[in-house]
């Protein structure tokens, strides 16, 4: 560009172009170039705005990619509060709630019928037609401040179109995952041997709780709003949507008015049915009065507005053959049973598998092989069953006998008293533990070992590399190299990787050994505790019960551990692989019970000490830490710029505040 006028004038067309097209994609569902041009014009933004700053803009659809920078969630007050709606679940329940509004307004009244779609909600507040602030429900008086990461989503527009929209105003609608991108987040998942997501309103939740907005981008969210909030509004619900739309706002086409509660209950007819071919979890019909003026009238209780109900469809079941049931072996060696079913639609995506949960879950069905399950998803894509046809059982049917040994090496399974849990006693020698295991050490939260995929882990014990976490540290680069996918530099970083892990502190080292029952958490107290692992290792059950948060079937499962030769073998070849068993010099646990029965919350920066060196300081001297404020918390710790969220909160439930300074005399 010769000019920045020119410059000026290209970022602006641009910008037009890109609105108008994610528009017609996410809002219309037609597109109209293709998803080249669209990433070829966006690249052409991009440099242009990276080549002049001055021309920022908040709205920009370059905004929409995200950044990779973290930062924590601010706490802000919802202007309105967002409340949840009662629920009903059958049509006398409704035909009593329309007597209701009908005894409050006495007058006509009309009813918009709306499908209730299954995601996370959200308030968004726009300021002159520029999306300002995007709130979570929170506690329904206040949410977490996720702008950032709401700007990455199509189908919620950074600047509305039109010109008549109010100069201020908020929006509520619900952010979904759709089963498409559900299904292939998942499959990706399962490639690289990470845990699958239950669920597309619970990986929509934790896709917007993500401090990596760059991250959310990629996961394709999706919104549909159903609310207007502000002092410029129709006279109706209804007019209101359509307002909505006209703004450039994704609005259900399913939306229905109804004069009477049979004409309700036909919408709830038709989309019982119809919903399961939507591209998006539903799970019931919002009724609301349509009259803005009959909504004042009947106002809202506590938690409800009174003149909404959310009817409930039934959990969506279906019935289909029991074909098997196989058992799968975990890294701690419990053996869960699954059902291999018949394939079966259900809510939207094929079922071929539920969880059978144990041994007791499958006498309580009384199963037998063949049977007529019914399966059932609820709110949750992971099925269970929960009954069998017993009618439709072949008088020659097997019962299902839980197995008495490992199916992975054999060994008898063994139950502990009061457990409903089989486990595969032989975890050093069970190749599904081993590997378990491997992973489990590799992990981010443990030693943060990259390159290590369950794929690769799986390759490294066929070719007898490793057969134990040990044997990582006496890898070496021609050993890598032959494997599938794996060239030198690959093969370089990995052991790049695996000597940085030695620096690893030992509360995490102590984690990664993946004893049974001990995660994060107890990890850390019992670090704090013992201060070595030589130490540990010698401590009675009595002491270990002791400790904090332990208790006797911890410590005995620590003891268990320990008193292993196996395990003892392995903890000295980590050991003379220079990993730290021990705390760190200047980390050294000097127990006192200062703040023993003390709740902490830490807000703030501060000048002498990180916030995780005051949170070691909280737990050495007996004290706790939380995240949030509630009337548990006995202290909020602050440094500089708190966060007025919690400072409010604090002042409301008369908590009180004391500095740095203030904390240090308290544990001198």
């Amino acid at each position: 560009m010769d000019n920045k006028a020119e410059a000026l004038k290209r970022i602006e067309a641009l910008r037009k172009e890109l609105d108008e097209n994610n528009y017609r994609y996410y809002v219309l569902s037609e597109p109209s170039i293709s998803d080249y041009e669209f990433d070829m014009k966006m690249k052409e933004l991009e440099k242009l705005e990276a080549a002049y700053p001055e021309f920022a803009d908040s709205a920009s659809p370059t905004q929409r990619v995200g950044n990779d920078r973290n930062a924590e969630f601010k706490q802000v007050r919802h202007r309105y509060p967002m409340l949840s709606l009662a629920n009903v679940y059958s049509i006398g329940e409704l035909r009593d709630f329309d007597q209701r509004v009908r005894k409050d307004v006495e007058d006509k009244v009309q009813y918009v019928c709306e499908l209730k779609y299954d995601g996370t909600s959200i308030s968004i507040l726009y300021e002159k037609g520029v999306l300002a602030q995007a709130v979570t429900r929170g506690d329904g008086e206040r949410g977490d401040d996720v702008t950032a990461n709401v700007k990455t989503i199509g189908s919620i527009p950074l600047r509305l179109r039109g010109g008549d929209y109010p100069a201020s105003f908020e929006i509520r609608g619900e952010i979904l995952m759709p089963f498409h991108v559900f299904n292939e987040l998942n499959r990706q998942r399962e490639d690289i041997g990470e845990p699958l997501f239950a669920n597309p309103r619970n990986s929509a939740s934790g896709t917007l709780k993500l401090q990596n907005s760059s991250i959310v981008a990629t996961r394709k969210l999706d919104a549909y709003f159903y609310m207007l909030l502000g002092e410029e509004q129709q006279k109706t619900h209804f007019e209101n949507l359509k307002k909505l739309h006209h703004w450039g706002f994704k609005v259900s086409k399913h939306i229905q008015l109804c004069d009477s509660i049979e004409e309700i209950e036909k919408f709830l007819e038709e989309w019982d049915k119809e919903r399961l071919a939507l591209p998006v979890a539903t799970d019931g019909v919002v009724v609301k009065v349509n009259s803005l003026v009959q909504q004042e009238i009947m106002g809202s209780t506590a938690k409800s507005p009174r003149w909404s109900v959310a009817y409930k469809f039934k959990a969506e079941q279906a019935l289909t053959t029991l074909l098997s049931v196989s058992y799968q072996v975990g890294r701690t060696g419990a053996v869960t049973p699954v059902a291999n079913l018949e394939p079966v639609q259900l809510a939207g995506t094929t079922v071929k598998r539920a969880s059978l949960y144990n041994a007791d879950a499958i006498a309580a069905l009384d199963l037998h092989l063949g049977d007529m399950v019914y399966v059932e998803k609820g709110g949750e894509i992971i099925p269970k069953i929960t009954g069998v046809d017993k009618s439709q059982r072949h008088p020659m049917a097997q019962p299902v006998a839980f197995i008495t040994n490992c199916p992975e090496c054999r060994t008898p399974l063994v139950r502990a008293e009061g457990e409903a849990v089989y486990y595969c006693p032989n975890d050093v020698g069970c190749p599904t533990q081993i590997k378990g295991k491997i992973e489990h050490f590799v992990q981010r939260r443990a030693m943060n070992i990259e390159g290590l995929g369950s794929e690769t882990v799986e390759l490294l014990y066929k070719n007898n590399l490793v057969k134990n976490t040990a044997d990582l540290y006496e890898l070496k680069v021609p050993q890598l190299i032959p494997l599938e996918r794996m060239g030198k530099k690959s093969a370089e970083r990995i052991l790049a990787s695996i000597e940085k892990s030695k620096s690893t502190p030992f509360t995490r080292v102590l984690f990664a050994l993946g004893i049974r029952y001990v995660g994060e958490t107890i990890a850390k107290n019992l670090a704090m505790a013992a201060g070595s692992i030589n130490k540990l290792s010698a401590m009675p059950l009595e002491e270990l019960a002791n400790i904090d948060e332990i208790g006797g079937r911890i410590a005995a499962s620590i003891i268990d551990f320990f008193s292993n030769p196996a395990h003892q073998m392995l903890v000295e070849k980590l050991k003379n692989n220079g990993l730290q068993f021990e705390m760190e010099e200047g980390e050294e646990i000097v127990r006192t019970e200062k703040l023993k029965g003390l709740n902490f919350v830490i807000s703030g920066v501060f000048k002498q000490h990180s916030r995780d060196e005051l949170k070691l300081l909280i737990e050495q001297n007996g004290g706790k830490n939380a995240g949030s404020i509630s009337k548990k918390t006995s202290y909020v710790l602050a440094g500089d710029n708190m966060g007025p969220g919690k400072h409010e909160k604090a002042n409301e439930l008369k908590i009180p505040i004391i500095s740095e300074e203030d904390f240090l005399k308290m544990i001198e």
